[in-house]
Protein backbone atom coordinates (compact mmCIF):
# COMPACT_ATOMS: atom_id res chain seq x y z
CA UNK A 1 0.00 0.00 0.00
CA UNK A 2 0.95 3.52 -0.45
CA UNK A 3 0.86 5.80 2.90
CA UNK A 4 -2.32 7.70 4.05
CA UNK A 5 -1.93 11.64 4.87
CA UNK A 6 -3.53 12.56 8.65
CA UNK A 7 -3.72 15.99 9.03
CA UNK A 8 -0.83 16.89 11.81
CA UNK A 9 0.04 20.00 13.53
CA UNK A 10 2.94 21.59 11.73
CA UNK A 11 3.48 18.85 9.51
CA UNK A 12 0.87 15.77 7.91
CA UNK A 13 1.51 12.72 9.25
CA UNK A 14 2.32 9.47 6.46
CA UNK A 15 0.81 6.36 7.99
CA UNK A 16 1.51 3.08 6.12
CA UNK A 17 -1.15 1.70 8.00
CA UNK A 18 -5.12 2.28 8.40
CA UNK A 19 -5.22 5.36 10.49
CA UNK A 20 -8.96 3.91 11.75
CA UNK A 21 -6.94 0.40 13.30
CA UNK A 22 -4.26 2.49 15.02
CA UNK A 23 -5.18 2.87 18.92
CA UNK A 24 -5.97 6.52 19.88
CA UNK A 25 -3.20 6.72 22.59
CA UNK A 26 -1.22 6.23 19.89
CA UNK A 27 -2.66 8.84 17.42
CA UNK A 28 -2.57 11.07 20.15
CA UNK A 29 0.84 10.69 20.63
CA UNK A 30 1.79 10.95 17.44
CA UNK A 31 0.03 14.61 17.12
CA UNK A 32 1.89 15.45 20.36
CA UNK A 33 4.75 14.81 17.79
CA UNK A 34 3.46 17.19 15.24
CA UNK A 35 3.57 19.73 17.30
CA UNK A 36 7.14 20.02 17.82
CA UNK A 37 8.59 23.41 15.85
CA UNK A 38 11.92 22.23 14.29
CA UNK A 39 9.90 19.45 12.89
CA UNK A 40 10.44 18.28 9.16
CA UNK A 41 8.13 15.22 8.71
CA UNK A 42 7.10 12.28 10.16
CA UNK A 43 6.37 8.65 8.84
CA UNK A 44 4.66 6.04 10.65
CA UNK A 45 5.18 2.76 9.92
CA UNK A 46 2.83 -0.06 9.74
CA UNK A 47 4.06 -1.69 13.35
CA UNK A 48 2.60 1.53 15.04
CA UNK A 49 1.96 1.33 18.72
CA UNK A 50 1.97 3.22 21.51
CA UNK A 51 5.59 3.69 23.09
CA UNK A 52 7.18 5.91 25.85
CA UNK A 53 8.33 8.60 24.79
CA UNK A 54 7.51 8.53 21.30
CA UNK A 55 5.28 6.64 19.52
CA UNK A 56 6.84 2.97 18.06
CA UNK A 57 7.00 2.74 14.50
CA UNK A 58 7.74 6.20 13.81
CA UNK A 59 9.99 8.21 11.88
CA UNK A 60 10.63 11.52 13.43
CA UNK A 61 12.71 13.65 11.22
CA UNK A 62 14.11 17.14 12.39
CA UNK A 63 15.85 20.46 11.23
CA UNK A 64 18.75 20.96 14.09
CA UNK A 65 16.91 19.10 16.88
CA UNK A 66 16.51 15.81 18.58
CA UNK A 67 14.37 14.35 21.22
CA UNK A 68 16.39 11.85 23.34
CA UNK A 69 13.29 9.73 24.81
CA UNK A 70 11.88 9.36 21.03
CA UNK A 71 15.54 7.59 20.40
CA UNK A 72 14.39 5.79 23.96
CA UNK A 73 16.66 3.88 26.60
CA UNK A 74 17.79 1.25 24.23
CA UNK A 75 19.30 2.92 22.44
CA UNK A 76 21.09 1.26 18.78
CA UNK A 77 18.77 -1.66 19.61
CA UNK A 78 18.42 -3.86 16.29
CA UNK A 79 18.85 -6.86 14.42
CA UNK A 80 21.90 -9.30 13.05
CA UNK A 81 21.11 -12.15 10.63
CA UNK A 82 23.01 -14.38 8.89
CA UNK A 83 22.69 -17.42 6.52
CA UNK A 84 25.04 -20.47 6.82
CA UNK A 85 25.80 -23.46 5.33
CA UNK A 86 23.66 -26.04 6.79
CA UNK A 87 19.93 -26.99 6.04
CA UNK A 88 16.88 -28.50 7.83
CA UNK A 89 18.35 -32.00 7.32
CA UNK A 90 21.40 -31.30 9.17
CA UNK A 91 19.34 -30.12 12.65
CA UNK A 92 18.57 -32.57 15.16
CA UNK A 93 15.45 -33.82 15.97
CA UNK A 94 15.90 -33.07 19.83
CA UNK A 95 17.06 -29.23 19.59
CA UNK A 96 16.75 -28.99 23.27
CA UNK A 97 20.84 -29.21 23.55
CA UNK A 98 21.77 -26.74 20.98
CA UNK A 99 19.11 -23.93 22.78
CA UNK A 100 21.38 -25.35 25.77
CA UNK A 101 24.50 -24.22 24.86
CA UNK A 102 23.29 -20.79 23.09
CA UNK A 103 22.35 -20.39 26.26
CA UNK A 104 25.77 -20.97 28.00
CA UNK A 105 27.31 -18.73 25.63
CA UNK A 106 25.64 -15.91 25.63
CA UNK A 107 24.15 -14.26 29.15
CA UNK A 108 20.42 -13.34 29.11
CA UNK A 109 17.92 -11.52 31.53
CA UNK A 110 20.58 -8.92 33.50
CA UNK A 111 23.01 -11.52 32.77
CA UNK A 112 27.27 -10.83 32.07
CA UNK A 113 29.84 -12.28 31.43
CA UNK A 114 32.06 -12.72 34.35
CA UNK A 115 35.19 -11.18 32.47
CA UNK A 116 34.79 -9.32 29.65
CA UNK A 117 35.37 -11.13 26.37
CA UNK A 118 38.31 -11.17 24.37
CA UNK A 119 37.16 -9.86 20.68
CA UNK A 120 40.71 -11.21 19.63
CA UNK A 121 39.38 -15.20 20.45
CA UNK A 122 36.21 -14.99 18.40
CA UNK A 123 35.75 -15.60 14.50
CA UNK A 124 34.94 -13.37 12.51
CA UNK A 125 34.72 -10.43 14.81
CA UNK A 126 36.19 -7.16 13.42
CA UNK A 127 38.40 -5.69 16.06
CA UNK A 128 39.42 -3.03 14.17
CA UNK A 129 38.83 0.03 16.25
CA UNK A 130 37.87 -1.74 18.84
CA UNK A 131 40.69 0.02 21.21
CA UNK A 132 39.40 3.47 19.87
CA UNK A 133 35.89 2.48 20.62
CA UNK A 134 36.21 1.97 24.48
CA UNK A 135 39.28 5.21 24.92
CA UNK A 136 35.75 7.27 23.83
CA UNK A 137 34.22 5.95 27.13
CA UNK A 138 36.48 8.25 29.23
CA UNK A 139 34.44 11.24 27.04
CA UNK A 140 30.89 10.20 27.81
CA UNK A 141 28.78 11.93 30.68
CA UNK A 142 30.39 11.67 33.52
CA UNK A 143 27.47 10.94 35.72
CA UNK A 144 27.41 7.28 33.94
CA UNK A 145 31.14 6.71 33.87
CA UNK A 146 31.33 4.42 36.88
CA UNK A 147 29.21 2.06 35.16
CA UNK A 148 32.49 0.90 32.66
CA UNK A 149 32.76 -2.45 34.36
CA UNK A 150 29.83 -4.01 33.71
CA UNK A 151 29.60 -2.33 30.36
CA UNK A 152 32.19 -4.42 29.70
CA UNK A 153 31.32 -7.24 30.90
CA UNK A 154 27.62 -6.92 29.21
CA UNK A 155 29.39 -6.47 25.98
CA UNK A 156 28.22 -9.70 23.80
CA UNK A 157 24.93 -9.98 26.37
CA UNK A 158 21.00 -10.34 25.32
CA UNK A 159 18.71 -8.79 27.74
CA UNK A 160 15.20 -9.44 27.86
CA UNK A 161 11.90 -8.13 27.01
CA UNK A 162 11.57 -8.76 23.38
CA UNK A 163 14.99 -9.57 22.84
CA UNK A 164 16.48 -13.09 21.25
CA UNK A 165 18.63 -15.17 19.79
CA UNK A 166 17.17 -17.43 16.90
CA UNK A 167 17.34 -20.67 14.76
CA UNK A 168 15.42 -20.41 12.04
CA UNK A 169 14.56 -22.04 8.49
CA UNK A 170 14.11 -20.33 5.06
CA UNK A 171 11.55 -21.47 2.57
CA UNK A 172 14.30 -23.22 1.00
CA UNK A 173 15.62 -25.31 3.43
CA UNK A 174 18.77 -22.94 4.64
CA UNK A 175 19.64 -22.29 8.49
CA UNK A 176 19.85 -18.85 9.26
CA UNK A 177 21.22 -17.35 13.08
CA UNK A 178 19.18 -14.00 13.96
CA UNK A 179 19.32 -12.06 17.49
CA UNK A 180 17.98 -9.37 18.57
CA UNK A 181 19.49 -6.55 20.87
CA UNK A 182 20.54 -3.30 21.91
CA UNK A 183 23.30 -1.40 23.72
CA UNK A 184 21.88 -3.15 27.23
CA UNK A 185 22.25 -1.10 30.59
CA UNK A 186 25.06 1.24 29.22
CA UNK A 187 22.48 2.70 26.64
CA UNK A 188 19.31 3.16 28.86
CA UNK A 189 21.99 4.99 31.71
CA UNK A 190 23.33 7.66 29.08
CA UNK A 191 19.40 7.89 27.59
CA UNK A 192 17.93 8.35 31.17
CA UNK A 193 20.85 10.77 32.25
CA UNK A 194 20.02 13.01 28.76
CA UNK A 195 16.73 12.80 29.13
CA UNK A 196 16.43 14.21 32.45
CA UNK A 197 19.12 17.12 31.32
CA UNK A 198 16.42 17.91 28.27
CA UNK A 199 13.49 18.19 30.11
CA UNK A 200 15.32 20.96 32.75
CA UNK A 201 15.74 23.13 29.47
CA UNK A 202 13.68 26.25 28.96
CA UNK A 203 12.81 25.85 25.76
CA UNK A 204 11.37 23.11 26.32
CA UNK A 205 8.92 24.31 29.09
CA UNK A 206 5.88 24.79 26.57
CA UNK A 207 5.80 21.46 24.91
CA UNK A 208 2.85 19.73 24.79
CA UNK A 209 4.54 16.68 26.27
CA UNK A 210 7.88 16.91 28.67
CA UNK A 211 8.67 13.52 26.50
CA UNK A 212 9.48 15.20 23.90
CA UNK A 213 12.15 17.45 25.32
CA UNK A 214 14.65 18.21 22.53
CA UNK A 215 18.17 18.98 22.33
CA UNK A 216 18.84 21.99 19.54
CA UNK A 217 21.86 22.48 17.29
CA UNK A 218 25.04 24.26 18.50
CA UNK A 219 24.51 23.58 22.24
CA UNK A 220 26.42 22.38 25.05
CA UNK A 221 24.14 20.35 25.43
CA UNK A 222 23.63 18.99 21.99
CA UNK A 223 27.16 18.07 21.86
CA UNK A 224 27.04 15.75 24.62
CA UNK A 225 24.14 14.16 23.86
CA UNK A 226 25.05 13.58 20.07
CA UNK A 227 28.60 12.58 21.62
CA UNK A 228 26.95 9.92 23.82
CA UNK A 229 24.37 8.59 21.23
CA UNK A 230 27.18 7.63 18.76
CA UNK A 231 28.90 6.07 21.08
CA UNK A 232 25.92 4.12 22.44
CA UNK A 233 24.58 3.08 19.00
CA UNK A 234 28.59 1.77 17.71
CA UNK A 235 27.95 -0.16 21.06
CA UNK A 236 24.92 -1.79 20.21
CA UNK A 237 26.48 -2.62 16.93
CA UNK A 238 29.49 -3.88 18.41
CA UNK A 239 27.17 -5.96 21.45
CA UNK A 240 25.36 -7.66 18.40
CA UNK A 241 28.59 -8.43 16.37
CA UNK A 242 29.92 -10.14 19.28
CA UNK A 243 26.70 -11.89 20.48
CA UNK A 244 26.70 -13.39 16.65
CA UNK A 245 30.32 -14.52 16.56
CA UNK A 246 29.88 -16.48 19.71
CA UNK A 247 26.33 -17.54 18.32
CA UNK A 248 28.44 -18.84 15.30
CA UNK A 249 30.82 -20.39 17.50
CA UNK A 250 28.60 -22.60 19.13
CA UNK A 251 27.21 -23.68 15.76
CA UNK A 252 30.16 -24.68 14.96
CA UNK A 253 31.47 -26.59 17.62
CA UNK A 254 27.95 -28.73 17.64
CA UNK A 255 28.09 -29.36 14.07
CA UNK A 256 31.64 -29.89 13.28
CA UNK A 257 31.34 -32.22 10.79
CA UNK A 258 29.32 -29.88 8.68
CA UNK A 259 32.33 -27.44 8.19
CA UNK A 260 29.68 -24.71 8.61
CA UNK A 261 30.10 -21.64 6.39
CA UNK A 262 28.34 -18.26 6.85
CA UNK A 263 26.99 -15.60 4.41
CA UNK A 264 27.82 -11.86 5.15
CA UNK A 265 26.04 -10.70 8.32
CA UNK A 266 23.04 -8.21 8.02
CA UNK A 267 22.84 -5.98 10.64
CA UNK A 268 20.33 -3.10 10.97
CA UNK A 269 19.49 -0.42 14.16
CA UNK A 270 15.91 0.62 14.49
CA UNK A 271 15.78 2.33 17.68
CA UNK A 272 18.61 5.11 16.42
CA UNK A 273 19.53 8.77 14.93
CA UNK A 274 21.38 9.45 11.61
CA UNK A 275 22.33 12.30 9.74
CA UNK A 276 20.63 12.47 6.24
CA UNK A 277 19.32 14.76 3.86
CA UNK A 278 15.98 15.03 2.26
CA UNK A 279 14.39 18.00 0.21
CA UNK A 280 17.33 19.48 0.66
CA UNK A 281 17.55 20.00 3.78
CA UNK A 282 20.29 18.15 6.38
CA UNK A 283 18.24 16.63 9.43
CA UNK A 284 18.58 14.70 12.31
CA UNK A 285 16.15 11.34 11.61
CA UNK A 286 15.19 9.51 14.51
CA UNK A 287 14.05 5.57 13.72
CA UNK A 288 11.99 4.76 16.62
CA UNK A 289 10.93 1.41 15.96
CA UNK A 290 12.14 1.15 12.01
CA UNK A 291 15.26 0.36 9.89
CA UNK A 292 16.44 2.51 7.03
CA UNK A 293 15.25 0.76 4.06
CA UNK A 294 16.88 3.28 1.53
CA UNK A 295 17.66 1.54 -2.33
CA UNK A 296 19.52 -1.79 -1.81
CA UNK A 297 19.87 -1.96 2.18
CA UNK A 298 19.28 -4.63 3.57
CA UNK A 299 17.22 -5.12 6.67
CA UNK A 300 15.77 -7.48 9.04
CA UNK A 301 11.77 -7.54 10.03
CA UNK A 302 10.87 -10.07 12.63
CA UNK A 303 7.52 -11.41 14.04
CA UNK A 304 7.15 -12.64 17.37
CA UNK A 305 8.30 -16.17 18.68
CA UNK A 306 6.27 -18.12 17.12
CA UNK A 307 5.99 -16.66 14.31
CA UNK A 308 8.23 -15.80 10.68
CA UNK A 309 10.95 -13.19 10.03
CA UNK A 310 11.73 -11.45 7.10
CA UNK A 311 14.96 -10.32 5.06
CA UNK A 312 14.41 -7.53 3.01
CA UNK A 313 16.14 -5.01 0.77
CA UNK A 314 14.95 -1.24 1.00
CA UNK A 315 13.41 0.32 -1.79
CA UNK A 316 14.37 3.90 -1.39
CA UNK A 317 11.03 5.89 -0.55
CA UNK A 318 11.86 9.13 0.45
CA UNK A 319 8.20 9.59 1.84
CA UNK A 320 9.18 7.44 4.30
CA UNK A 321 12.82 9.03 4.79
CA UNK A 322 13.74 5.49 3.44
CA UNK A 323 12.42 3.32 6.55
CA UNK A 324 10.11 0.28 7.13
CA UNK A 325 8.86 -1.12 9.86
CA UNK A 326 11.20 -2.59 12.52
CA UNK A 327 9.03 -5.64 13.19
CA UNK A 328 4.97 -6.77 13.52
CA UNK A 329 4.24 -4.64 16.61
CA UNK A 330 2.73 -5.24 19.56
CA UNK A 331 -1.44 -5.07 19.36
CA UNK A 332 -1.48 -5.90 22.72
CA UNK A 333 0.48 -4.43 25.96
CA UNK A 334 2.72 -6.71 28.17
CA UNK A 335 0.19 -6.11 30.88
CA UNK A 336 -2.49 -7.10 29.02
CA UNK A 337 -1.13 -10.28 27.26
CA UNK A 338 -0.53 -11.54 30.87
CA UNK A 339 -3.86 -10.78 31.76
CA UNK A 340 -5.39 -12.77 28.83
CA UNK A 341 -2.95 -15.42 27.77
CA UNK A 342 -1.47 -18.51 30.47
CA UNK A 343 1.96 -19.99 29.67
CA UNK A 344 -0.34 -23.09 28.09
CA UNK A 345 -1.56 -20.91 25.33
CA UNK A 346 2.31 -19.48 25.15
CA UNK A 347 2.80 -23.86 24.41
CA UNK A 348 0.64 -23.67 22.02
CA UNK A 349 1.09 -20.64 20.03
CA UNK A 350 4.45 -21.99 19.63
CA UNK A 351 4.32 -25.26 18.89
CA UNK A 352 7.20 -26.93 16.87
CA UNK A 353 9.77 -23.96 18.46
CA UNK A 354 12.33 -24.93 21.19
CA UNK A 355 12.23 -22.09 23.58
CA UNK A 356 10.75 -21.06 26.87
CA UNK A 357 7.24 -21.84 27.70
CA UNK A 358 6.43 -20.64 31.26
CA UNK A 359 4.77 -17.43 32.45
CA UNK A 360 7.82 -15.46 32.44
CA UNK A 361 8.00 -14.73 29.33
CA UNK A 362 4.36 -14.69 28.41
CA UNK A 363 3.89 -11.48 27.75
CA UNK A 364 5.91 -12.20 24.91
CA UNK A 365 3.46 -14.62 23.29
CA UNK A 366 2.57 -14.14 19.42
CA UNK A 367 -0.95 -13.41 20.36
CA UNK A 368 -0.29 -10.18 21.71
CA UNK A 369 1.74 -9.12 18.22
CA UNK A 370 0.06 -8.17 15.09
CA UNK A 371 0.35 -10.56 12.15
CA UNK A 372 3.81 -10.04 10.61
CA UNK A 373 2.08 -11.44 6.92
CA UNK A 374 0.00 -8.16 7.23
CA UNK A 375 2.93 -5.86 8.59
CA UNK A 376 4.82 -7.07 5.94
CA UNK A 377 1.98 -6.43 2.80
CA UNK A 378 1.50 -3.04 4.26
CA UNK A 379 4.72 -2.04 3.15
CA UNK A 380 5.42 -3.29 -0.16
CA UNK A 381 6.47 0.20 -1.81
CA UNK A 382 9.12 0.56 1.22
CA UNK A 383 10.91 -2.87 0.97
CA UNK A 384 10.72 -6.18 -1.02
CA UNK A 385 11.35 -9.68 0.49
CA UNK A 386 14.06 -11.29 0.18
CA UNK A 387 14.00 -14.47 2.53
CA UNK A 388 11.53 -15.19 4.85
CA UNK A 389 12.00 -17.47 8.16
CA UNK A 390 10.44 -19.58 10.80
CA UNK A 391 12.42 -19.85 13.92
CA UNK A 392 12.75 -23.71 15.28
CA UNK A 393 14.99 -22.61 18.30
CA UNK A 394 14.65 -19.00 20.14
CA UNK A 395 16.11 -18.12 23.38
CA UNK A 396 14.71 -15.39 25.13
CA UNK A 397 15.91 -13.31 28.81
Amino acid sequence: MSYTEVPGVRVPIRMWTDPATVESQAMDQLRNISTLPWLHGLAVMPDVHLGKGATVGSVIAMKGAVCPAAVGVDIGCGMTAVKTSLTAKDLPDDLSRLRSKIEAAIPVGRGLHSDPVDPGKLHGFATGGWDDFWSRFDAIAPEVRWKRERAAQQMGSLGSGNHFVEVCVDTTDAVWLMLHSGSRNIGKELAEHHMTVARSLPHNQGLIDRDLAVFIADTPQMAAYRQDLFWAQEYAKNNRAMMMALFQDVVRREFPKAKVAFDEVISCHHNYVAEERYDGVDLLVTRKGAIRAGSGDYGIIPGSMGTGSYIVRGLGNAASFNSASHGAGRKMSRTAAKKRFTARDLAEQTKGVECRKDSGVVDEIPGAYKPIERVIAQQKDLVEVVAQLKQVVCVKG
